[in-house]
């Protein structure tokens, strides 16, 4: 493991140099930090305006932040040709895709981290100190974390064997549907008047796609009418769901890569 965290730490140092991630993270940062002037434009409440705001931003911007980051990462090293130097140490190829995926990993997890203080300081400007409310708000940058490693992964395993353009593309797609899609296919495989091309149809996309839509967990945040029967419990279900399947990208990845030809 000696290999792999000296690769992630590598690659951390370079995802914190590069300018458009720089440039991203400024940008939902900076729209986090003029949220609470943005919530008196609604008639709504400004608590639930304001949570709204604060964790779309969070979860649109990291989202973006980990496309950008993967899609680059395999293309970028065979393309500068660095990969060789790096292979012809003691350095097995699934070690170095396991040590890009933890740096991208941790560089996810410095920019959320700071996009999440920003939010604590958004929300105690707007809502003053109530530690119940902020750690329940937590609750979601901790679940979007889980979700933007899932996608780290998908964007990793597409990074094996396309380009990086058309990566950022298949990516964002798995991404929206996994999103916005999900329930939609779920709801067609529990209608008894769905054809049965339908539900094969349905059933082959939620069992190859990642549910993303598992981790967006803010709707019982921003309406506290919204209960979650087992919270923990589903919490726990959710992350080990995320694990799972990450742990299967990086598998398949790695079976994809060790049968290129660099």
């Amino acid at each position: 493991m000696k290999q792999v965290w000296a690769i992630a730490t590598t690659t951390l140092g370079e995802a914190i140099r590069r300018r458009v991630l720089l440039v991203i993270l400024l940008v939902g940062v900076a729209f986090i930090a003029i949220a609470p002037g943005l919530g008196v434009l609604s008639a709504r409440s400004e608590t639930t305006v304001l949570r709204s705001m604060l964790l779309s931003i969070i979860q649109l911007t990291s989202a973006v932040i980990a496309v950008v980051l993967t899609v680059y990462m395999i293309p970028n090293e065979i393309e500068r040709r660095t990969i060789y130097t790096i292979l012809s140490k003691p350095v097995h190829r699934w070690q170095f895709l396991l040590g890009k995926y933890f740096g991208a990993v941790l560089a996810l997890m410095v920019m959320m981290a700071m996009m999440t203080g920003v939010l604590c300081l958004a929300f105690f400007v707007q809502q003053g100190y109530r530690a119940d409310g902020l750690t329940q708000l937590l609750r979601a940058p901790i679940m979007f974390f889980v979700q933007m490693c899932l996608l780290a992964a998908v964007g990793v395993f597409f990074s094996t064997f396309v380009t990086p353009l058309v990566n950022f593309f298949l990516s964002g797609a798995v991404y929206l549907v996994g999103t916005t899609f999900s329930s939609f296919f779920e709801s067609m495989l529990n209608n008894p008047s769905s054809s049965n091309i339908a539900k094969i149809i349905g059933r082959l996309v939620n069992t190859l796609l990642p549910n993303f839509a598992y981790y967006n967990v803010q709707n019982p945040l921003i309406n506290p009418t919204v209960v979650i029967q087992d919270e923990t419990q589903n919490y726990i279900k959710i992350v080990a769901y995320g694990v799972l399947y990450i742990g299967v990208l990086l598998v398949a990845g790695i079976l994809v890569f060790d049968r290129r030809e660099v």
